[in-house]
């Protein structure tokens, strides 16, 4: 909403002065400006988790993990070797995780 700075503001007094009803009509206007959306074109451009995407192909090219990299054991992200943290057992954990 755009705001004129050059327009006289109202001073405290005035502002008392505004009645709890003008102040209801005033927010009553402005929630019935709202737009109406229809839920049932809503729901046909959402996609339902578990749809068929048996006709889509993959557009990304997958690496192999290279020798410089590493999985973490706890987020199972690939990273490079400089975000080693600390070596455990069960294999190495990032830096993040740690």
């Amino acid at each position: 909403m755009a705001t004129d700075y050059d327009a006289p503001r109202k001073t405290d007094e005035e502002l008392a002065e505004d009645s709890l009803e003008e102040l209801k009509a005033r927010r009553a206007d402005k929630a019935s400006s709202a737009v109406d959306v229809d839920e049932a074109e809503l729901a046909e451009s959402l996609e339902l988790p578990g749809a068929d995407l048996s006709d889509e192909s993959l557009t990304v090219r997958v690496l192999p993990r290279q020798s410089d990299e590493f999985t973490c054991t706890k987020c199972f992200l690939v990273q490079h070797r400089s975000q080693v943290d600390h070596e455990t057992p069960s294999g190495p954990i990032c830096k993040e995780c740690a």
